[in-house]
């Protein structure tokens, strides 16, 4: 008889709460050794964006942002604040479509969502103009999530970093892998 694949999703209890200058890798070995759990070959961990980014320190406050000519048009088309207008450009490569309900951005990595994936909700001061932005690169955050995951484990495996995002005009929120290592991604 031939051993069929198995696939199973085991979520990480017991994460902090992350802040910048934490060590992501560190701080989910020790959550996988206080559950009596370890990673082997072949095992992919899937990564909330927001923990990446809290710990790589990808906080804005709004109140710092210099805003121009072309924020403040996007801001009166939307009614958004002007410098949370000015961060959305900063973010984007292109803004695909900008109304009262929604900012529709293809970032700079090439993804289409709201706001240029920038979230307050969650995020420490996010009340008083606090925000936070994706990784600089998600990609090399997986990566070095990656090397540092492997290095004491000696497991070969995958990082995903993943955030959920609402489809432009429809209901419903999908999550999407924004920076992936040790695996092959599909466009």
């Amino acid at each position: 008889m031939v051993a069929m694949p198995q696939f199973t999703v085991m979520p990480i209890a017991g994460l902090p709460l992350f802040a910048p200058g934490m060590v992501v890798a560190d701080e989910v070995l020790k959550a996988l050794d206080r559950q009596g759990l370890a990673l082997e070959d072949g095992d992919v961990v899937v990564l909330a964006q927001k923990i990446v980014s809290k710990a790589e320190g990808r906080h804005l406050s709004l109140d710092g942002v210099a805003a121009g000519d072309d924020a403040r048009v996007l801001a009166g088309r939307t009614g958004r604040p002007v410098p949370l207008a000015q961060a959305i450009l900063d973010e984007s490569a292109d803004i695909l479509r900008a109304t009262p309900a929604a900012i529709i951005a293809r970032h700079r990595t090439g993804h289409v969502l709201a706001n240029a994936g920038i979230d307050a909700s969650n995020v420490a001061g996010g009340d008083a103009g606090t925000v936070l932005l994706w990784p600089a690169d998600p990609d090399a955050s997986a990566r070095a999530i990656r090397a540092a995951m492997m290095a004491p484990t000696g497991a070969c495996l995958g990082v995903v970093i993943a955030d959920s995002m609402g489809r432009a005009w429809r209901i419903g929120t999908v999550g999407t892998a924004i920076g992936v290592a040790g695996l092959a991604v599909v466009d």
